[in-house]
């Protein structure tokens, strides 16, 4: 078939190809196509010209503009480290309450915070805070020091029966291992004790087991949980009469924590964290804690 025969329907040439009666037209390019590879390829001249393009065996070609990621980059961090100088000084000068009170500066210690406890707190106190057993729920107001900012801070940084010479040290004896009461009188105390913060069990325990086991509590666990049973922060006692249990509360687990005794352990961050990342921490844990009642 010659090339140059006409398609009578649209006027273009035929190529000469047939696929059952099928004729291929050699129907222009379009013009479009034209512009986008013009466009292309002088794009691809400028950006060869302006920016990093050819390599060089070590080096490269710069480009007039001068820029590549590493300089990007660069800025960026110089501009991230100005930027946190200006907030980091504040916070390392002013107070716990003044900077409680700056609405500017606590969307930082939040976001802060937030990275360096999942960073070093969240395997044991969990990402929520919220503890589990053997570890305390840091969102409650139930703290074993104290849970203002400051002694926060200082626990941080000496930790709990740690290596630190200043370590916070605190041990409930083991009444039942060591002989110091026998099971009977264990299971008066474990009474007793599960009476002072549930009310409905102290409702279904004889008044004669209850009365024996606070006789026992005045004379064996006052002196660190105090006549009402509500803790001394200064020794690390807790607060027998809230809901919070870091070891649980049920019979069970009071019976094992009195007869087998507990001794918790944090470690010293003194080394790990710096005292502005300490005091964004404690700072951090008391405005949780305002925003889980």
């Amino acid at each position: 078939m010659a090339v140059t025969e006409r398609d009578p329907h649209t006027g273009y040439l035929t190529t000469g190809h047939e696929w059952n009666g099928i004729k291929e037209l050699n129907t222009p390019v379009p013009r479009a196509v034209y512009f986008f590879l013009i466009a292309t390829a002088l794009f691809s001249l400028v950006y060869w010209v302006l920016m990093p393009a050819w390599p060089l065996g070590v080096s490269y070609t710069k480009g007039l503009l001068g820029i590549d990621q590493r300089t990007t980059v660069d800025k960026a961090l110089k501009r991230a480290a100005l930027d946190r100088e200006s907030w980091t000084k504040r916070i390392e000068a002013e107070s716990y309450q003044a900077i409680q009170a700056d609405p500017a500066l606590m969307p930082i210690v939040r976001q802060t915070g937030r990275s360096l406890f999942g960073d070093n707190c969240a395997a044991c106190h969990g990402l929520s805070a919220k503890g589990g057993k053997g570890f305390p729920n840091l969102t409650t107001a139930s703290w074993l020091w104290g849970g203002d900012p400051e002694t926060i801070a200082e626990t941080i940084r000496v930790g709990i029966n740690s290596s630190h010479p200043d370590t916070r040290v605190a041990q409930m004896l083991a009444f039942g291992c060591d002989q110091i009461l026998p099971r009977a009188d264990v299971e008066n105390v474990v009474s007793y004790v599960q009476s002072l913060s549930d009310a409905a069990a102290a409702k279904q325990i004889p008044a004669t087991k209850l009365e024996a086991g606070q006789k026992l509590f005045a004379a064996n666990c006052a002196s660190c949980h105090g006549d009402d049973g509500k803790g001394k922060a200064e020794l690390g006692a807790p607060d027998l009469t809230d809901h919070n249990w870091i070891y649980g509360g049920d019979p069970q687990s009071i019976f094992t924590t009195v007869w087998r005794g507990r001794q918790g352990h944090m470690p010293t961050w003194e080394n790990r964290l710096g005292s502005l990342e300490r005091k964004i921490l404690a700072l951090y844990l008391v405005d949780l804690r305002s925003r889980n009642p």
